[in-house]
């Protein structure tokens, strides 16, 4: 079987139609949340991903950007854009998103594997270091378990004693990209795919993967995607500059 798995792509409708004409064929998509925030198209990222989507974890910006909890804990910036998007979503996709399941979940008819937004123990729990996925691998109840939020790719594996931090490795910064990951019997896995819509770990390049539960393998995948109209489209709709400015950054 093969997943597409996708996160945090933030309202980037131009990052997420480039992911999508790359990733080719897939058998079923994971959608690990924070569809909306950020960015300036949030119906339209909504209404090209919810039919696509086999399974989708509830993000901290689904639930704050559809009214379900406070964004009071977001900074400025995030606040604002939170609170844009509230007002801009449409009657359906309000409802679909306070409609969201909660992660851990485990996808349909795949074994030993866990989809989560934050870390499994709790949607708003970054996991950035060895000390964060310690405390994760030791609640997980699958070999693998997919996550975001942090908007930086890689993750980590444990097998027995050894620990390892997971770092794709590119050769271009400009051009679409892969880096496999092979995960042998007995190893346990964190796998983030990355943003699609916001990266956070300098390269601005949409970022998912493509998990093979036959090959036992994830193939990290960066592809450009036209920056120029995602950061128009922010400045157009009147959200904070800064968000537009990052999308370049990477950070």
């Amino acid at each position: 079987m093969r997943a597409l798995v996708i996160s945090d792509i933030h309202g980037n409708l131009e990052a997420l139609n480039a992911v999508l004409a790359a990733a080719g064929e897939w058998d079923a998509l994971w959608n690990l949340g924070d569809m909306v925030g950020y960015g300036a198209s949030p119906n339209e990222v909504l209404d090209t991903i919810r039919p696509l989507a086999t399974l989708t974890v509830r993000g901290n910006h689904d639930r704050v950007c559809s009214g379900l909890s406070s964004s009071l804990a977001f900074n400025p910036v995030a606040r604002t854009a939170a609170r844009w998007t509230l007002a801009a979503l449409t009657p359906d996709n309000l409802v679909w998103l306070r409609m969201l399941p909660q992660g851990p979940l485990p996808p349909e008819g795949v074994d030993d594997v866990t989809l989560s937004h934050g870390s499994p123990l709790h949607e708003d729990q970054y996991i950035h270091t060895m000390r964060d996925a310690w405390a994760s691998f030791q609640q997980m109840t699958t070999a693998i378990t997919f996550f975001g939020h942090t908007h930086v790719q890689g993750g980590f594996s444990q097998q027995q004693h050894n620990w390892h931090e997971l770092k794709p490795r590119y050769d271009r910064k400009q051009d679409a990209d892969t880096w496999t990951l092979t995960m042998p019997e007995g190893t346990r896995h964190l796998i983030n795919p990355g943003s699609v819509g916001q990266p956070r770990d300098y390269d601005w390049r949409a970022a998912f993967a493509i998990y093979d539960s036959e090959a036992r393998e994830v193939v990290y995948h960066r592809v450009p995607y036209d920056l120029r109209r995602a950061q128009s489209r922010i400045l157009m709709a009147r959200l904070p500059g800064r968000l537009a400015e990052r999308l370049r950054e990477g950070r």
